[in-house]
């Protein structure tokens, strides 16, 4: 189960990817694979977070800040926080911690539970638990010649007569010395499409760096997990620690690979 938790973090998170190539936001390859477009944000198991694309000659270390806030019946709200560090490497390879939601404001402190690496070049994804000192071994299917856009879309209907999809253009600004581009998407659902009986409203809007292929500030609202803000922090360009690559002695590595 642990595994397949840590799946849905992983691919789930995918909204966040980029234009690998210094193709144009939006813009689909013109040849290869299709882009890949998933949102930001959500909750499967455990809260989803950015998606960090396997792009190489792109290096960086940041810490990813995140406030998740949730209404309470009947009035209020319920927020919960974390810091993890990210880092991927000229190769593609990708260093991320998961560290415990806590209380925002409150007494319990965040500790981290997990730490993943992946490898687009050996196939590799290693999931490793802090507290058994397990790696599970997995295969990572994504690669770094696949082309990651942000999930941006046209204005219009949505198929079947569901909704509708807004987008907006909120232009550039520059966070932490990088150049972003900003973009708001809202799906507005009709009443009857998922069991409500009121319009549905999902508001996602990100500040895309193109060069990075990530979000450096992305908000998703939503009916079903409330707020869900993620920050950039204390971004640093170049090759991370190569300390982060490697598995501590103590850990035990559990190959789940299945043979072809």
């Amino acid at each position: 189960m642990q595994s397949k938790c840590i799946k849905c973090i992983l691919i789930g998170g995918l909204a966040l990817a980029a234009a690998a190539g210094g193709q144009t936001p939006g813009k689909e390859p013109d040849s290869g694979p299709p882009a890949i477009r998933v949102q930001d944000g959500g909750a499967n198991g455990r809260m989803e977070s950015i998606f960090i694309p396997p792009k190489p000659a792109n290096p960086f270390t940041l810490r990813l800040a995140t406030e998740w806030s949730r209404p309470m019946d009947p009035g209020g709200t319920l927020t919960l926080t974390n810091e993890r560090r990210i880092a991927r490497d000229a190769r593609g390879r990708i260093y991320q911690e998961r560290w415990i939601l806590v209380p925002k404001g409150g007494t319990v402190k965040s500790t981290m539970d997990i730490f993943q690496i992946t490898d687009p070049d050996e196939h590799t994804w290693l999931n490793c638990a802090a507290m058994t000192k397990v790696c599970e071994l997995l295969t990572y299917h994504l690669t770094a010649e696949q082309t990651y856009l942000p999930p941006i879309r046209q204005t219009g209907s949505l198929p079947g007569g569901r909704g509708t999809h807004l987008h907006q253009d909120l232009g550039s600004q520059t966070i932490d010395g990088v150049e972003t581009h900003g973009y708001r998407e809202t799906q507005t659902l009709n009443p009857g499409v998922l069991g409500n009986d009121a319009p549905m409203v999902t508001v996602h809007e990100f500040w895309y760096a193109e060069d990075l292929g990530i979000n450096l500030h992305s908000i998703v609202e939503s009916p079903m997990n409330g707020r869900q803000v993620f920050d950039v922090r204390e971004l640093s360009l170049g090759e991370p620690d190569p300390t982060l690559f490697m598995i501590p002695e103590e850990y035990k590595v559990v190959d789940h690979r299945v043979a072809p």
